[in-house]
Parts: structure tokens; C-alpha cells; sequence
């Protein structure tokens, strides 16, 4: 039998590993979370295949577009850029990217995109920090596609108010997927498609939730392990004895046309 390992060796494992770009693998065997059914690395990869000149925007530190790219090949679009707002994952995303011939662009979350009016036939984005809608109608060509995976509202909102205590209810229902697809037919743009899904997700020890929240740092911005050390000694003490730490993510997938023809 595995002996039970210290509040503060977990903890310390959890505060020391490295948070660049949006691989999860170090979850494994200590947290879980549902997938949605439609896969969207792989679907993005079928839409990368069809496409001329690409963008993902948010691209993280580019694992999801590189295996979306690499289910595209041979038949992978003629010019794809990325962009990216947080440096370190510039970083990582450059290395990762630039050797499937892929442009990554440093660029402000909130910023206008870079690029020339009707530059591309599709944009992609996994989890963008809020779409840019108005923008992303300029950088799409008439006819062209925008495909992307969306967090929804009350995302993991049992582990945010386990610390931050009941949310108002403006917190509660942002990102959702009807106010999304209004701002995006307010852009001009056609919505064809919103599927939404409430996934389960465990947390197996306090590691898990300290490296989570180092992670996806919106969730509880203040975080630190010495601001919320009271929290994470109580939630590891009803894990050892509860078992898992039950949340549940939300995600909506969006189908976008840009009305029109292409050229």
C-alpha cells in the first residue's frame, strides 16, 4: 500500500511544476476531466485540411494546433499563423510551431489582430479568453469559417467558490453561449452551429488543485499557496478522507460563417 503522502510535500510538488502552454499530462493519475463528445483537436484538424491560409487565435503554447496540424497532413493549408498573449507561451509556442512552418505572433488578448482585412478562410481558437468578434469578422474572407471550442459559464465554479465563497450571479452566467452568439451576429457574422456540454472533473490530491490553479490562473486570481494555505490544508484533509474533489467544467463549441463567397 501506497503510504499517504504530507499536506506540504504535495503542496510544494504542486507550487514547483512549470505552468507554459496548455499541456496537461502531468494531471495524469491525480486528476481527471471529461472530454466533449465532438473532439475538437480532431475536428479542427478535418477543417485544417480544407482551408487555404489559417489562423488560431490564443494558440497557448501550440499543442492544439500542432495535432490538429498533424491530422491535416498532407493536405495542411499553404500559410497558418498563430497568436499568442502571454510570453512565456510565445516561447514555447514558436518552438513548437515553427518547424510545421506556422507564424506565431506575439498579440495582446484584448488587441486588434494583426493581419490584413479578409486574410484568412478560417480561424481557429481553443478556449479564447473572450472572442473578439468584431475582429474576427474583419480577418475572415467572405465565405470563410470560424471554428472554435469556448469555456462556458460556470466553469469549475464548485472549486472558485470553494475559495472565493458563492459568486454573483453576473459571475455565474458570463461566457455564456447565447449571449456569445448574439455578439457574433451583431458582428455580421452567421452562427450555423453551438453545441454546449457540462463535463465532470476530479481532483485526486491537493497538488492537483494548486498546479490547476497556478494554471488557469482567471479562476481564482489572487491565488497563492501561503494567501490560501488555511483552504488548501481543510480541502486536502476532506479529500484523504471524501475521496475526489467532484467539479464540472463547461464547454460550447462554435460553427461562424462569414456570409458571402469566397473569392
Amino acid at each position: 500500500m501506497t503510504p499517504q503522502r504530507s499536506f506540504e510535500d504535495l503542496v510544494a510538488e504542486g507550487a514547483a511544476v512549470p505552468t507554459e502552454g496548455w499541456d496537461f499530462s502531468w494531471f495524469e493519475g491525480r486528476a481527471t476531466e471529461e472530454r466533449p463528445s465532438w473532439g475538437y483537436a480532431r475536428s479542427a484538424g478535418e477543417r485544417l485540411a480544407g482551408a487555404e491560409a489559417v489562423l488560431d487565435v490564443q494558440t497557448g503554447g501550440g499543442e492544439v494546433l500542432d495535432f490538429a496540424l498533424s491530422r491535416a497532413e498532407p493536405a495542411r493549408p499553404v500559410l497558418v499563423a498563430a497568436t499568442e498573449g502571454w510570453p512565456p507561451n510565445v516561447a514555447k509556442a514558436t518552438a513548437l510551431l515553427r518547424p510545421r512552418g506556422v507564424v506565431v505572433v506575439a498579440a495582446p488578448d484584448d488587441a486588434p489582430l494583426p493581419f490584413a482585412d479578409g486574410a484568412f478562410d478560417l480561424v481557429l481558437s481553443r478556449h479564447p479568453v473572450r472572442p473578439y468578434w468584431a475582429e474576427i469578422a474583419r480577418v475572415l474572407r467572405p465565405g470563410g469559417t470560424y471554428f472554435a471550442q469556448h469555456v462556458g459559464p460556470s466553469s469549475v465554479f464548485e472549486l472558485v467558490e470553494y475559495f472565493l465563497g458563492p459568486q454573483p450571479e453576473e459571475a455565474r452566467a458570463g461566457r455564456d453561449p447565447e449571449r456569445e452568439r448574439a455578439d457574433a451576429e451583431a458582428a455580421g457574422l452567421e452562427v450555423t452551429g453551438v453545441r454546449a456540454e457540462r463535463l465532470r472533473m476530479e481532483f485526486h490530491d491537493i497538488a492537483a488543485v494548486v498546479h490547476f490553479l497556478r494554471k488557469v490562473v482567471w479562476m481564482v486570481p489572487d491565488f497563492t499557496v501561503e494567501a490560501y494555505e488555511p483552504r488548501l490544508r481543510a480541502l486536502h484533509e476532506r479529500i484523504e478522507r471524501e475521496g475526489p474533489f467532484v467539479a464540472h467544467s463547461a464547454r460550447h463549441l462554435f460553427d461562424v460563417r462569414k456570409p458571402g463567397r469566397r473569392p
